[in-house]
């Protein structure tokens, strides 16, 4: 099944992205050719991009102090488990923590670091950083594999408190919503959504064996979705007249 996620607000649709180039950083630190190595550093840029909002970083710490005192209101349900809820707890204290220990934005350290500013400053350039515009950062390119994953990780790790923080809010997010299998009738769904509830999230999983695509669209009374379809040789997608099923998810 592919997983397509659709968020409610401009919040989580950051999130979102972060989550998107943390799981790339992820996948690429680890890897040993220079080029890997260009793009992680790319996506490091990027991710300091996306978090140089003002409030981001009190955005996310409201979040997770919201979801303490949500979690917190459980305790003494039997149908909870104390154990679990406490694992929970603790690790929400612990982001929460490392992420106000950070004096300024995400990354904000790394701007200090001129070496790494000039490389930012070209990065964006279409052959911005060949070697007779960067000798500095090509040399760096031509390092044993292990000594460029050893400054990478410690330049990523000044973005793993965010990082922690936005995978525990997503994975909190995620948990929070039932499943319920759907039929797009002749292509198309429209559901009302249940009034005195606010949606931040919406999952669809889709079977990749329909050949479909989705495009989502919602707000706080209504989601939409259209099920495109694309033909063999055409250039765009068309929509689809098939009754098809789907799952979806909504998630608060």
């Amino acid at each position: 099944m592919i997983l397509y996620e659709y968020p409610f607000n401009e919040r989580i649709r950051t999130y979102l992205r972060l989550e998107h180039l943390f799981r790339r950083l992820g996948e690429l630190v680890p890897r040993t050719h220079p080029i890997d190595h260009h793009y992680a550093l790319a996506t490091i840029f990027e991710v300091m991009d996306v978090a140089a909002r003002a409030d981001l970083k009190s955005d996310v710490m409201k979040d997770l102090d919201k979801q303490k005192q949500l979690l917190n209101g459980y305790r003494g349900n039997p149908a909870i488990a104390e154990g679990v809820l406490d694992e929970v707890l603790a690790t929400i204290d612990r982001c929460f923590g490392a992420l106000n220990s950070q004096p300024g934005k995400a990354g904000q350290s790394l701007t200090e670091n001129e070496w790494l500013m000039s490389v930012r400053s070209r990065i964006g350039i279409p052959g911005g950083t060949c070697e007779f515009d960067l000798p500095a950062y090509y040399a760096w390119q031509h390092r044993e594999a292990s000594k460029r994953q050893d400054d990478l990780e410690g330049w990523a790790g000044t973005l793993a408190p965010l990082a922690e923080s936005i995978v525990l809010l997503l994975k909190l997010l995620r948990d929070s919503g039932t499943p319920q299998k759907v039929i797009a009738s002749n292509g198309q769904l429209q559901q009302s959504l249940p009034q005195g509830r606010t949606f931040q999230l919406l999952r669809l999983r889709l079977d990749p064996a329909l050949k479909l695509v989705p495009e989502i669209s919602g707000n706080r009374l209504m989601v939409s979705v259209r099920l495109m379809r694309q033909e063999e040789a055409a250039d765009r997608l068309h929509a689809s007249n098939d009754n098809a099923p789907f799952e979806l998810t909504l998630c608060s």
